[in-house]
């Protein structure tokens, strides 16, 4: 199993390094220390979101998390070790992220921050970037 309860921390799906609780209000997510992508667990993501200045957790250069986003496709849960599915988010196709079905999903490093600030230039990245 890819969770250890004894020091409550979790291997990164996409670089297989190490990850870090980190706290945002009431919200605890889990950012990896090489390529800075977060974890999410079920509603942390929509909780996050609602925070004003939340996109400060997301610490990670998008240029490292686009590396990443393109290098590993497929990944597995850090909670139970299934693969995990592709998807993207609707009206910003351009952020393409993993989920799994019962516990979380996983961003790359500059995706939440993308995430988070929805603007008319999400349009264009998504031409360049294309469909998942």
């Amino acid at each position: 199993m890819v969770y250890d309860s004894d020091k409550h921390s979790l291997k990164c799906p996409k670089c297989d390094g190490g990850m870090e609780e980190h706290q945002f209000e009431d919200v605890v997510i889990d950012r990896c220390n090489h390529c800075e992508g977060i974890w999410f667990d079920s509603g942390e993501l929509e909780q996050l979101k609602a925070i004003p200045g939340s996109e400060a957790v997301d610490t990670g250069d998008s240029s490292v998390g686009a590396h990443w986003d393109i290098q590993e496709e497929d990944i597995d849960c850090p909670r139970c070790g299934k693969r995990m599915q592709k998807s993207e988010i609707p009206d910003q196709p351009h952020i393409w992220y993993e989920y799994c079905d019962d516990h979380g999903l996983f961003m790359d490093a500059g995706e939440f921050r993308d995430f988070k600030k929805k603007n008319w230039l999400d349009f264009f990245r998504s031409l360049n970037k294309g469909k998942r």
